[in-house]
């Protein structure tokens, strides 16, 4: 590929992974907010935890059907249509005047997230060569993490500003949201693989020749051609049809893999972070400083994940970052058991957890989700595991405020270190390795062709 290709090709995935940022933004925007909003509307924990999970339960329903919309659409204009979601519901959120009407435009904040997670990496693995797709895909997890640090650093800036300041720490994403969607209305293309589906050969061929590493263009084409025949002279894929034989157990896989990305308790540590802080003794302040520490330990270590994802092998990661966390979520546990705990020690473990999960499951999931489906199962099957992976998220944030506050934080950490430690032994008997294989390669080796 030459540089002007490279060139290319990064553009175009800069300009994907914006969607990704705006998801980082809406997930950890409310977490300076939580008891400003609680204050504000006079919320008990299980109303502070609907709005807060909300956002969730919006992100399972935007994935389950954002895999229709891509095969029918085309994925450029499901991207257009989530820009203006974030844009309007984030507008939204910060002109709230109660309960329900916060709650509705969270949900709506949620289709445009929950959309975003799939069409991101699934764009994203259509566009990239082999041997750098697991590098460009992990982008999309590397701009979620720097929208979450941005998320705390404008937290940080914007409480001292009155009663109100939780408005406009909910009304940042739309300035992005506007970025986003001038981006997507340039000269940003489709993927090249649903054009060929869609008998737009020529247009397929001047995206190919631009992002292809292949010196046999020709080769790669017809490889391409051939998966869409296959897929295309088989029945349309029906839902039932995800839960059986060899496709019912590749879509297991991606599902379960899927879930614990989330019942390991990344979102709900990511959305309480400050709470958790002035839990172990820290003023709220210090607690925003101490989340931004956070927020920028995720974004570097995601970088190590970029360096490692397509050298080390997708499994390698996932195995020692379901170690390291147990390790550190073990820790947390037993410190919240006690009645002295270090305020440096708890920020500590609540790093090395962050790194461990950044460097692992955080991009390599979405990684993984994006190989192993088929080109013809794939909108639906990543549409399903995505919506799995939300509901598991909705469910850990919604319930963390109350077991915290029922049950203390240690008991909270203890259920994340057991899933944690049965994530590791799934990963080592049921996860495949994909790096440096070709989609088409890693169908065939699934028995999926």
């Amino acid at each position: 590929m030459s540089q002007g290709n490279n060139k290319y090709l990064y553009w175009i995935t800069f300009v994907a992974v914006n969607g990704g940022l705006l998801f980082g933004l809406n997930m950890a925007g409310i977490a300076g907010a939580n008891e400003l909003i609680k204050k504000d509307f006079n919320l008990s924990d299980s109303g502070l935890g609907t709005i807060a999970s909300f956002l969730m339960l919006g992100c399972l329903i935007g994935a389950l059907f954002t895999g229709k919309f891509t095969d029918t659409y085309g994925r450029r204009k499901v991207m257009i249509g989530t820009a203006l979601l974030f844009i309007i519901s984030s507008l939204g959120c910060a002109f709230s005047t109660g309960f329900y009407s916060l709650t509705f435009f969270r949900v709506l904040s949620g289709f445009a997230v929950g959309a975003t997670s799939v069409v991101g990496p699934m764009y994203i693995a259509e566009i990239s060569p082999a041997k750098k797709r697991g590098t460009l895909v992990s982008f999309n997890q590397f701009a979620i993490t720097i929208g979450i640090f941005l998320a705390y650093v404008f937290d940080y800036f914007l409480i001292n500003l009155g009663d109100n300041s939780w408005r406009y720490m909910l009304a940042i994403p739309a300035l992005f949201g506007v970025i986003y969607f001038i981006y997507l209305l340039g000269n940003f293309p489709e993927s090249p693989r649903w054009l060929l589906a869609n008998n737009y050969k020529d247009k397929a061929i001047k995206i190919l020749r631009k992002t292809s590493e292949s010196s046999d263009l020709e080769n790669e084409l017809r490889e391409i051609e051939e998966s869409i025949k296959q897929e295309t002279s088989k029945e349309k894929i029906k839902f039932s049809e995800l839960f059986k034989g060899k496709t019912g157990k590749v879509v297991l896989i991606g599902t379960l893999i899927a879930a614990f990305q989330q019942i390991t308790g990344i979102n709900a540590v990511l959305v309480f972070a400050p709470d958790i802080f002035k839990s172990a003794g820290v003023g709220a302040d210090q607690a925003l400083l101490q989340s931004m520490i956070v927020g920028l330990v995720n974004v570097l270590m995601t970088i190590v994940a970029l360096k490692l994802v397509d050298s080390k092998g997708r499994k390698t990661l996932l195995l020692w970052g379901a170690l390291g966390m147990t390790a550190c979520l073990a820790y947390l546990t037993y410190a919240f058991s006690k009645e002295e705990k270090s305020a440096i020690a708890v920020l500590l473990a609540l790093l090395g957890y962050i790194s461990f999960f950044a460097a692992s499951f955080a991009p390599v999931m979405w990684v993984i989700i994006s190989e192993i489906y088929s080109n013809r199962i794939k909108g639906v099957a990543m549409s399903f595991s995505t919506a799995v992976s939300w509901g598991c998220t909705f469910l850990t944030v919604y319930f963390t405020p109350i077991i915290r506050q029922n049950f203390g934080n240690s008991f909270l950490f203890a259920i994340f270190g057991f899933f944690s430690i049965v994530a590791y032994i799934f990963v080592k008997f049921y996860i495949p390795e994909t790096k440096g294989k070709s989609l088409e390669q890693i169908e065939k080796e699934l028995g999926l062709k």
